[in-house]
This record gives structure tokens, sequence and C-alpha cells, in this order.
């Protein structure tokens, strides 16, 4: 069965960064894709970014551009995602997903293994 596992959340004060790692295992094979979505209290799950593996093909949502990078290791079946000037909107419960064959990859619906998510808070 598919496990993945999500790393890195953390308290961190706003404009700070933070790292998260996310590694997808016991597949027949290496992921397609893989995605960050993040879930805040009283709020709908929201894609944060997501990436095709083996074309390195990233994806951001229009609330992250610019401050977030996601990258991936196809090798290690792993995601990171390196978050920037953090602010208090940031603040979440942030799931990784991956996927294992061709098709989209930002939209939580499109995927069915999930990992069970890190929190990260930001405040001063």
């Amino acid at each position: 069965q598919v496990h993945v596992e999500e790393s890195g959340g953390g308290l961190v004060q706003p404009g700070g960064s933070l790292r998260l790692s996310c590694r997808a295992s016991g597949g027949t094979g290496r992921p397609y894709g893989m995605g960050w979505f993040r879930q805040a209290p009283g709020k709908e799950r929201e894609n944060v970014a997501a990436i095709i593996l083996n074309d390195d093909l990233p994806y951001y949502s229009d609330s992250v551009r610019g401050r977030f990078t996601i990258s991936g290791d196809s090798a290690k079946s792993t995601v990171y995602l390196q978050m920037n000037s953090l602010t208090p909107d940031d603040t979440a419960e942030y799931y990784c997903a991956a996927r294992f064959d061709a098709g989209p990859v930002t939209y939580s619906d499109s995927y069915y293994h999930w990992g069970h998510g890190t929190q990260v808070t930001v405040s001063s």
C-alpha cells in the first residue's frame, strides 16, 4: 500500500521560512505527480503547489506564487516545498498527495494517496 508522509512543519514568525518534505513509498513505481494542499479551520482544502516529477513541471496557486517553490526528486519519490515570506494567512495543515498515473495534479480529487498532514503556524 502506498504511504505518503510529510515533515517539516512548525511554528515560524511572519516573514520567516520553512521547508516541507514529502515522500511517497510502497508504490509499484515512482509517482507521476505530487502536490501540496492546505486546509485552514473553516476553509476548504486548497491546492498550494504541484509538480509533474518526470517533467519537472511546477504549478502554483496565485496566493503563493513568487513566495513558494516546489521541487521534486523523482528517484527518491520525494517532493519539497520551500516557503518564504510566510504570513499568518499561510497558517494551515499542509497535506501532500501523490498519483502514479498521468493526469491532473492541481486538483485534490485527482489524488487518492494522501499524507496525514503537517501543521504550519505563522504567528508572532
